[in-house]
């Protein structure tokens, strides 16, 4: 296909993705009012004409003149790219798989397949959550003190737990992925298990904000338990690789084993050479000069 052919295929998959976001993007915009409240609801904000004194409850507002604005906005282009994903991801994909071998379509298929389920089981354990953090970061407040928050900063603080959690689920995914292709074996997966672990955790200590165990665990745990069943598949797949190769887990700079046994020899065996050329065939000897032949 020519270069202008390829050009014009993108245009036209962009527009497509472009136009499935902007539809997502409107309807956003009419129901924005009731996504804030979604997406807020893990706050626990004041009664009608109770002001917040302590760590009891929240007011959420709107703390510039454009904020209402902004923050609508901002929502609704969010919306719109992780409503419409599958389409733009769908015409990404289109665009790139002609381009693709066999084996490696198969392998995009089996990510997509699980990336998605386990992003969304990420999120769904973050909104779960969200309620126990916020809770808790509001307990800190000191009595004479009112918990006035801003919309926007909510909205990017319940977004970002979304998209860690979510990403967070994705790590069992891409080590699976190293060890298909061939990068990682699950031997060197299994050394690493005290590594991982602790890392996990003090991921799990640092990306939740809340004071107790729960955040943590909560994060740690399941990736956990995501990570040695990545070993567990990891290992199996090792095991049906060596038999279909038992070089398959050896480096490319790394000698596999050679037998050098000396094989015998066999009888010789005689070989009569047919003459090359037809003048040797019938015998004339006058083409040989000085013993050699000079046919030519």
């Amino acid at each position: 296909m020519p270069l202008v052919e390829h050009l014009r295929e993108l245009r036209n998959r962009l527009a497509k993705g472009l136009l499935a976001v902007t539809a997502v993007t409107i309807v956003a915009l009419v129901y924005s009012e009731e996504l804030m409240q979604f997406l807020t609801k893990s706050v626990p904000k004041c009664p009608p004409g109770v002001t917040s004194d302590g760590g009891n409850c929240a007011i959420v507002s709107f703390n510039t003149l454009i904020a209402p604005f902004s923050t609508t906005i901002q929502l609704s282009l969010t919306t719109g790219l992780v409503v419409a994903s599958p389409v733009w991801l769908y015409q990404l994909w289109a665009f790139v798989a002609p381009g693709l071998h066999k084996n490696e379509k198969r392998y995009t298929y089996a990510f997509v397949a699980a990336a998605v389920p386990l992003f969304s089981a990420g999120a769904y354990l973050a909104y779960l959550i969200l309620p126990v953090s916020v809770k808790v970061l509001i307990s800190l407040t000191p009595n004479g003190s009112a918990n006035i928050l801003s919309l926007g900063d909510v909205l990017d603080f319940t977004l970002r737990m979304v998209l860690v959690f979510g990403l967070a689920f994705e790590l069992p995914l891409v080590l699976v992925m190293l060890n298909l292709t061939g990068v990682l074996s699950g031997k060197r997966m299994a050394r690493w298990w005290r590594g991982v672990i602790m890392g996990v955790f003090v991921f799990g200590a640092v990306i939740t904000p809340t004071t107790d165990p729960i955040g943590m665990l909560a994060l740690a745990g399941p990736i956990s338990i995501l990570y040695f069943m990545a070993v567990g598949f990891s290992l199996l797949n090792d095991r049906r690789r060596r038999r279909k190769d038992p070089d398959a887990e050896l480096d490319d700079d790394e000698a596999s084993e050679l037998d050098l046994t000396p094989e015998a020899i066999g009888a010789r065996e005689p070989v009569s050479a047919a003459p090359a050329l037809p003048e040797q065939a019938k015998g004339d000897q006058s083409h040989r000069l000085n013993g050699y032949d000079d046919v030519t």
